[in-house]
């Protein structure tokens, strides 16, 4: 005999039939198990696993029971996932496809002038993070300043130098407008620049420490003739550089000699000289004009004179003093010194300048024109300007007479030029 177990046949009916609403999630799935495989999936004691869409996160319990009240054991909702709101990059923004939700696409810019560091697109993934580095919006572009054109300039006549003017390049920043003080490196406009060429260069930094540089030349030309040299036994003395555009040369001989042909030239505009090329010939004294006045004028400005008087050549003092004068000959080339003497007394008075003799009416006139005595020693010494320097009623020793040149005028700028060229006496 079959033995069935005593089973109420309405409890029976509730495990075979539908019992709870049929359950559906919306955005996700519910897998359900009964309690002996029926068909309908909502019978008493059914219990379903509840799991969201991707995209999507379930808010109640993992798992429902269908009670005997008829009722599920719980409520459930797959909700869509969010991620965190963006930030908004600085100097820039975001626009997104649908919000901050699942699977919505943002797409970065940034403001003019700036530069997006990061990924330009993110996705709101799964994981309910976005996609991608956070972006940012730099400052990369360097600011803009622009320079002047090249700066070419020639020098005045007599000048090395030129003044050159410009105005400060201003910087233009893309970004936030915002820049430094422009930074020069050079010299400044307003100065006076040497020949040569001279880089100007200007810097501007912005905010973001990014740096623009502009860079010019200024161009100084001085226009230049050949170069002179000083005459063969004589000197040279230019203003300026020597040959610049309006510079002056002049000459001079040493003592002895003349100057023939221009004494001072010019460097002119076409960058030749003015005038013609001077010498130093040897002095020619003309002994055979009439009066003293016109003797002494051969000498103005050309060479100092010390005049030996003596009433006889066999005077102690004269023959002393020729002595002590014949060894220091170079001291008083130096110097520019030329010896005259007058020896004896009228008529037969003999003048001699050097191998060169006066006649005696020239050399009485001398004389008598200096106020020099006939009848004792007498030296007297002057300047290149005819003016009569000092007088000695005995011998001078060549230190003396040196001594007393040299504070002559003219005698400063003669020494300064002998010093140039290294002449002078052993």
């Amino acid at each position: 005999m079959e033995i069935r177990p005593n089973i109420d046949h309405n409890s029976f009916m509730h495990l075979k039939t539908p019992w709870c609403s049929p359950i559906k999630v919306k955005h996700g799935y519910a897998n359900c198990r009964t309690p002996q495989g029926e068909y309908y999936k909502n019978v008493l004691g059914t219990r379903c696993d509840i799991r969201c869409q991707k995209g999507y996160e379930l808010h109640g319990p993992h798992q429902l029971i269908c009670q005997s009240s008829k009722r599920w054991s719980g409520k459930v909702l797959c909700k869509q996932k969010r991620c965190p709101t963006l930030s908004m990059p600085t100097n820039g923004g975001f626009k997104c496809l649908d919000g901050a939700y699942f699977g919505s696409r943002c797409e970065y810019y940034c403001s003019p002038g700036y530069q997006l560091k990061g990924d330009r697109i993110v996705t709101c993934m799964d994981s309910k993070a976005w996609s991608g580095r956070p972006a940012a919006c730099v400052d990369t572009e360097p600011p803009r300043i622009q320079c002047p054109s090249v700066k070419e300039k020639s020098a005045e006549p007599n000048k090395l130098t030129v003044r050159v003017f410009w105005d400060t390049p201003e910087g233009r920043d893309t970004a936030d407008g915002i820049l430094t003080d422009v930074i020069l490196k050079g010299l400044p406009p307003g100065s006076h620049f040497p020949e040569g060429d001279h880089k100007i260069q200007y810097t501007v930094y912005d905010r973001a420490e990014n740096k623009g540089t502009c860079k010019f030349l200024v161009k100084v030309r001085v226009r230049r003739c050949v170069k002179l040299n000083a005459p063969d036994n004589g000197y040279i003395k230019c203003s300026g550089d020597g040959n610049n555009y309006g510079a002056t040369c002049e000459f001079s001989c040493i003592g002895g000699y003349e100057l023939q042909g221009s004494p001072a030239r010019v460097c002119q505009y076409n960058l030749g000289w003015s005038g013609v090329e001077p010498t130093c010939a040897p002095m020619n004294i003309n002994v055979n004009v009439r009066t003293a006045a016109a003797l002494l004028d051969q000498f103005y400005e050309k060479r100092r004179l010390l005049i030996i008087s003596t009433p006889t050549a066999a005077n102690f003092f004269y023959r002393m003093q020729l002595g002590m004068l014949q060894p220091a000959q170079c001291g008083l080339d130096l110097r520019h010194v030329t010896v005259v003497e007058l020896v004896g007394v009228f008529p037969t008075l003999i003048g001699r300048i050097g191998v060169k003799l006066l006649p005696p009416s020239l050399a009485l006139q001398l004389r008598l024109l200096l106020r020099i005595p006939h009848y004792s020693f007498n030296i007297v010494v002057m300047d290149k300007h005819g003016m009569d320097k000092e007088r000695y009623p005995f011998p001078a020793t060549p230190a003396e007479l040196f001594a007393l040149i040299d504070k002559f005028p003219l005698r400063k700028d003669e020494m300064k030029l002998q010093a140039e060229i290294g002449q002078s006496c052993p």
